[in-house]
């Protein structure tokens, strides 16, 4: 790339990648065995064993590791391995590929020999363990003597405090995302570098592949704020080539020139949210009143809520949308500002929320008594911290944790993951359908096979087995939902194919309402009689509504002509 001016260089800034954090870094404390020693270990046994562990690590040998040296399970250590190729930036076509190979497996060890097959980049997936620790809770010793985790501050220092926005709170992630960084870089930086490499005057060094791999976590721009470009390239520029201490003899930096760079460019992620949230637009799509009286939009319903995305100014790639304090609303919404976006939904209550698009990650948090319906989500969809919601989506990996009396309806090829907090959470098979649904599915990189919604895997804090967290939903509470907005597209039936218990509860639901519908037929009532059995029919069905609270549903997607054409055609 180009060389940057004198006066360019005050415009260059390091910030933290939100998506391995907040889908790499689980919400729990850390592994006991996951010290620094021991990561450090990974990388020096991985080295040993050639082409199998290094530069790209095989699950093989992962296996090994976090078996018979960290005393972990089996489907654990998969855990890990999964979510670091998950996380990986690889093409869609590449996870296809995998799908339909663990598609076409009849059993666990068909499976097993698939899983073998796999593997993920060495350096990025010890740094995808090491930033577990950013969920732990207390600066302790590890288990094992001897070994002192690399101290996280649990607030920031006055310098950090300079590099946030001003409006940005201490409670958003991001920020605590950027605390874990600048306080543990060079603990990163020694996981990522090989000792025997030194300079002239015996002072360590930071190879140029390592750098390339820490960037999988920090991002960089020249401008601030309109594009990202590579750490790397940004510490290899001959203007900069004295602050980070390159020297391109060796294609290596000084480490301590690097580590003092990149914390002194360390600042606020221009396309998070906090950023999004200060210089991004303000979306004003059309909303459903569930609390309009007389067709009157109640004040209270709308005090708050905020809608806005960061498409303006942001990268493709760097996409979001943020859905804040919808109270007893109702959205409905499709098109580009959705395509390819990161989406957070975020205190939302009493209200339902149809987001019928390709969208990258959708996370959703701290909402009550709402349902949300998802198009294709192409990595992971994360629910934190929800009470009594109602989740429809296709995605390739959900992560749930802190969450009670909720139902989730999934087609994901991938295990659910239920992490500690959660209390009856109920998982079904996705049951519905829109026209465009294929088309987003092939998008992000999805396919109806193979399908692992039923097969959850609960850990608490203690990464022991939880099954009293989730269950089934049993059979006779299923019903497929119908998404009530009209627009082209070719999908006319739920992808894949219902498992045989929950296929059999609706044909036998549907065989009842023929039978009832006979009965009546042949009633032979008069013209007068079915008059009043109609009204009768009515009025329970009013109280039925009113009683399940689905009236406020139906009320709130009464919209405008103007608003329901915006649902398929506006952004």
């Amino acid at each position: 790339m180009e060389d940057i001016t004198a006066e360019g260089m005050s415009e260059i800034v390091l910030w933290v990648k939100p998506e391995p954090f907040n889908f790499g870094a689980l919400h729990l404390p850390p592994h006991s065995r996951l010290s620094l020693h021991n990561i450090k270990k990974i990388v020096v046994y991985s080295k040993t064993k050639g082409q199998l562990g290094f530069p790209r690590l095989s699950f093989p040998v992962w296996k090994h590791i976090a078996c018979n040296k960290l005393q972990m399970t089996e489907e654990l250590a998969w855990m890990y391995f999964s979510l670091c190729d998950l996380l990986s930036e690889k093409s869609r076509d590449h996870f296809l590929r995998w799908d339909k190979l663990f598609g076409s497996c009849t059993d666990q060890e068909e499976k097993d020999k698939i899983r073998n097959q796999m593997t993920v980049d060495t350096l990025h997936f010890v740094l995808l363990v090491f930033i577990q620790h950013l969920n732990k809770i207390s600066l302790r010793s590890s288990l094992i003597p001897g070994e002192e985790w690399p101290a996280r501050a649990r607030s920031p220092s006055p310098d950090l405090e300079n590099r946030a926005s001003p409006s940005m709170s201490r409670s958003l992630d991001e920020h605590n995302h950027l605390s874990f960084v600048v306080s543990n870089l060079s603990a990163m930086l020694e996981l990522l570098t090989n000792p025997d490499l030194l300079d002239r005057h015996g002072e360590a060094m930071v190879p140029y592949d390592a750098v390339v791999s820490l960037a999988w976590l920090i991002g960089g721009s020249v401008d601030r704020r309109c594009s990202a470009t590579p750490m790397y390239d940004l510490a290899t520029m001959p203007a900069l080539e004295t602050a980070t201490g390159y020297s391109r003899d060796v294609n290596a930096f000084s480490f301590k020139a690097l580590c003092s760079w990149i914390q002194g460019s360390l600042g606020v992620n221009p396309f998070g949210i906090s950023s999004c949230i200060i210089g991004g637009r303000r979306l004003s799509w059309p909303l459903g009143d569930d609390s309009a009286v007389d067709g009157s939009p109640t004040n209270s319903s709308l005090i708050g809520s905020r809608l806005v995305s960061n498409e303006n100014y942001a990268p493709p790639k760097y996409k979001t949308v943020i859905l804040s304090q919808l109270c007893k609303r109702t959205i409905g919404r499709t098109g580009s500002t959705l395509r390819g976006s990161s989406v957070k939904v975020h205190r939302c209550h009493n209200s339902y929320i149809y987001l019928l698009a390709p969208m990258r990650s959708v996370s959703i948090q701290k909402c009550k008594n709402s349902t949300v319906v998802l198009g294709a989500v192409e990595t992971t969809l994360q629910v934190i911290g929800c009470k009594s919601v109602k989740i429809i989506a296709v995605c390739r990996q959900l992560i749930v944790s802190t969450t009670t009396t909720s139902a989730f309806h999934l087609l994901t090829p991938n295990q659910p993951l239920i992490l500690q907090g959660c209390i009856h959470v109920v998982i079904a098979p996705y049951h519905t359908f829109y026209p465009q649904l294929e088309d987003h599915m092939r998008a992000v990189g999805l396919s109806a096979h193979p399908n692992s919604w039923d097969k959850a895997f609960s850990i608490d804090k203690d990464y022991k087995d939880d099954p009293s967290a989730w269950h089934l939903m049993d059979s006779k509470n299923f019903y497929l939902f119908n998404i009530p907005f009209d627009m082209d597209g070719v999908t006319k039936a739920i992808p894949g194919e219902l498992p045989y218990v929950y296929k059999t509860a609706v044909q036998q639901r549907e065989q009842h309402i023929s039978a009832w519908q006979s009965s009546v037929k042949e009633a032979g009532l008069s013209k007068q009689q079915r008059k009043q059995f109609q009204a009768i029919v009515e009025a329970k069905f009013q109280q039925w509504l009113i009683e399940t609270g689905h009236k406020r549903e139906l009320d709130g997607l009464v919209m405008s002509a103007h608003s329901a054409s915006a649902v398929v055609n506006k952004k």
